[in-house]
């Protein structure tokens, strides 16, 4: 009876070193799910930069008013017969 306690909790601890020492174990899963959550982050990101991208690109197919839009703002573009005014704020 007593060699079949010491055969099964010599078992039982090489299934503990697996778990917490070996390849798939504790420490890489936490490693893993750092990652991912990292990951996770960057794709949300990468969606709202492609998201954005996509409605610029929509409204550069439908209408010439974003293309004014980034003449006016980019490129310092005027209409004929208008007066640019550009007010700064007073310094302290």
């Amino acid at each position: 009876m007593r060699l079949v306690t010491i055969v099964l909790l010599v078992l039982l601890a090489l299934v503990h070193a697996e778990l917490w020492l070996g390849k798939g174990g504790v420490p890489r899963v936490m490693e893993l799910s750092g990652k991912l959550a990292e990951q996770k982050q960057l794709n949300e990101a990468a969606k709202q930069r492609n998201a954005q991208l996509l409605a610029e690109v929509s409204d550069l197919k439908e209408g010439l008013e974003m293309v004014e839009e980034k003449a006016r703002f980019d490129l310092g573009m005027v209409k004929p017969d208008e007066i640019f005014v550009q007010v700064s704020p007073p310094r302290r």
